[in-house]
């Protein structure tokens, strides 16, 4: 009997995420059809399948969320237009571009920019970024989300970011980390400067304090062999990607 109950409890959780996740894919399904994003943008909604990713992630419509490092937008232009009804979007570091092209326009007024404080540089010689941040000034977040940018730091900078992602969340929020495809334990070469091993990931963010829960191979791509930069016009596009969930206990 136990064990029934049990089974029809997850059940219902589940058809309640499906439930909740419709609303959220009617809302991306407008703001990926919308005119502020540009050709090249959409091209890219077949590799990157964000409807998918996202809900993945979990992602709800009431969430607070912040998206670390949103370069020049790509998901800012599908995650808060989502929120701005019931949620709260927050962006945190490298929001230079998305404060300049999206602050205030249609949809994106709720947008809040934090952190603006951080200092994300090179040190003299190094080939990656580091991070200096006191945190990002919001508490109790749902879901911390990063695409493709894991692989900029060092070991330093990775540290900063996954103490300032575990902060800002509540318990079980969502850290959501997406980035190209290393070999394992492959060492440092002129190929493979912006891929990184999923197993080095995963060690560095629960040593942070997280719980690893879920992984997805929806960007799994066989015919990537690991072996050139991800801007080699024979990969770009089609580069294999690891998708990892943690939870902050």
């Amino acid at each position: 009997m136990k064990y029934l109950l049990a089974v029809l409890l997850m059940l219902s959780a589940g058809m309640a995420f499906a439930d909740d996740f419709e609303a959220v894919e009617a809302k991306l399904k407008t703001a990926i059809a919308s005119d502020i994003r540009t050709d090249a943008e959409k091209e890219r909604d077949r590799n990157r399948r964000p409807v998918n990713t996202l809900k993945f992630f979990g992602l709800r419509d009431d969430m607070k969320i912040i998206e670390l490092l949103p370069g020049g937008g790509w998901y800012t232009k599908l995650l808060a237009p989502v929120m701005k009804e019931k949620g709260e979007y927050y962006a945190a570091l490298g929001t230079g571009r998305i404060s300049e092209r999206l602050a205030g326009k249609p949809g994106f007024e709720a947008m809040n920019i934090v952190a603006e404080d951080s200092k994300v540089y090179r040190k003299e010689g190094a080939r990656q970024y580091t991070l200096e941040t006191e945190g990002f000034g919001v508490t109790g977040a749902d879901m911390v989300l990063t695409f493709r940018n894991y692989h900029n730091f060092d070991a330093e900078g990775r540290a900063a970011m996954n103490k300032a992602a575990f902060d800002a969340l509540k318990s079980g929020g969502v850290y959501a980390v997406v980035d190209h495809t290393r070999r394992h334990m492959e060492q440092d070469n002129s190929e493979n400067r912006r891929r990184i091993d999923p197993v080095l990931a995963i060690h560095e963010i629960e040593a942070a304090g997280f719980e690893f829960v879920d992984f997805s191979d929806l960007h799994f791509r066989p015919d990537d062999e690991l072996r050139y930069e991800v801007g080699r016009k024979t990969v770009t596009g089609n580069t294999d990607r690891w998708t990892l969930k943690f939870i902050k206990p």
